[in-house]
């Protein structure tokens, strides 16, 4: 069978390469680094029996000229990029597994909370420039933490977070009973989430419903000392909305891991004092990466027999 990987960092990692060329010693890497998409992304599996994708949008037209292509194979946790629908009337596997890459994404998010609260990044970006700052920031200990969406990830957080002695709410489309009598949480509605937190931390997926539901008038409604942090998808947030916001102090500053189009070109946003930016790595620690390839792998074996 034919294999082809399209995600980067997947064909990056020699460990992962290996393991794949085991059981498919015929498989194919994304050795250009390109982003493959739309009649590029075609060409490149128009004979591949299989394929492992990062974040290459799968839709139905693309789909569609694929013939051949019998299972994708997800690099990764979400699947926002794949229609599943179109899959399915295709006649089209997806190999998935999630959670893969939870703690990876709880350990960042954790990191920024304490960054943030504690005015670790900004006082250090400001030493950089010679400026001593002896602003220490307040204790995450004690604050009101808001989780939207408490899924893998979004569960993975409260654990985490739990030592720190948290009031933390959490908001999700789902009934999260469960959540809430394991770990004393609180489920609440996203109105009130916004208004209540010190802090609100995004985990969901890439949907109708969360596409830019932090906006210019969701960011008005959050506390002016509150901070935000997004590692989940880009367009969850209105990124001209979030500069407006932190360029005229609406909230008191960010750390976002995923943008609105990927490398972010907006360089006035990224330059932003009280903004925290880091390159799509909340899932990349070398555990999770190698998690999400084995894992990729395995479908792959399952569904050839192998």
């Amino acid at each position: 069978m034919k294999i082809k990987v399209t995600a980067r960092a997947f064909s990056n990692n020699p460990v992962l390469r290996e393991a794949l060329r085991h059981d498919f010693p015929e498989a194919i890497f994304n050795e250009s680094g390109e982003r493959y998409q739309g009649d590029a992304l075609i060409q490149y599996l128009q004979d591949a029996d299989g394929a492992i994708i990062g974040l290459e949008k799968m839709t139905y037209d693309i789909m569609e000229q694929l013939p051949r292509l019998q299972i994708i194979a997800k690099y990764g946790v979400g699947l926002d990029n794949i229609d599943q629908v179109a899959a399915r009337t295709l006649g089209k596997a997806i190999g998935w597994t999630g959670g893969v890459n939870k703690r990876s994404v709880a350990e960042q998010t954790l990191g920024c909370m304490l960054g943030l609260f504690r005015n670790l990044f900004f006082t250090g970006f400001s030493l950089k420039q010679g400026h001593w700052n002896k602003n220490g920031g307040t204790q995450l200990s004690g604050k009101t933490v808001g989780l939207v969406g408490c899924g893998e990830i979004g569960t993975e957080v409260v654990q985490l977070i739990h030592p720190f002695g948290c009031n933390v709410l959490i908001c999700d489309i789902l009934d999260k009973s469960d959540v809430v009598n394991t770990h004393q949480v609180t489920q609440v509605e996203f109105s009130d989430l916004l208004t209540q937190s010190d802090c609100i931390s995004l985990h969901v997926p890439l949907t109708d419903t969360t596409f830019r539901m932090i906006n210019q008038e969701t960011l008005r409604h959050m506390k002016p000392h509150a901070f935000l942090i997004n590692t989940s998808r880009g367009e969850v947030i209105d990124q001209a909305a979030l500069k407006e916001a932190l360029q005229q102090g609406i909230i008191a500053g960010a750390a976002i891991d995923v943008y609105e189009s990927e490398p972010p070109d907006d360089l006035e946003l990224l330059s932003l004092p009280n903004l925290l930016p880091t390159p799509h790595i909340g899932g990349n620690a070398q555990e999770a990466v190698e998690a999400m390839g084995h894992s990729a792998i395995r479908h792959l074996r399952e569904f050839f027999n192998i």
